[in-house]
């Protein structure tokens, strides 16, 4: 297999893979996951329509009052269980996962266990 130039371009690579075979509709949305060093995001997405259903991050104001003096994977349960609720009131209750590249573990794991807990099925 051919070496990427940087970590970040394997990661694409990875995702792109997956993308593939991973699509959402209006009725299995795609659950998408996006981590940078500081943050981390979470859509659900209709591929079809090509729209964004619902979104969370660590970022707004109604996880970012939960956020003192947690650590990351913490703060990926908090988003993971925000996103999960506002799909529910969406009425969307299963989802297709994607990871966007990244491994499953450690935040993205903790943020898909949140959103399953929160009554996401995939």
């Amino acid at each position: 297999m051919k070496k990427t130039a940087t970590p970040q371009a394997a990661r694409i690579r990875r995702h792109a893979r997956v993308r593939k075979h991973v699509s959402g509709t209006a009725e299995k949305p795609r659950l998408c996951v996006y981590r940078s060093l500081s943050h981390i995001y979470a859509q659900v997405i209709d591929d079809v329509s090509r729209t964004t259903i619902v979104a969370a991050s660590d970022l707004e104001a109604a996880v970012k009052e939960k956020l003192s003096g947690k650590k990351k994977a913490d703060v990926a349960t908090l988003v993971g269980e925000a996103v999960a609720q506002r799909a529910k009131e969406k009425g969307i209750s299963t989802v297709v996962f994607d990871r966007g590249g990244y491994p499953f573990h450690g935040r993205i794991k903790a943020l898909a266990e949140a959103a399953r807990a929160g009554g996401l099925e995939f």
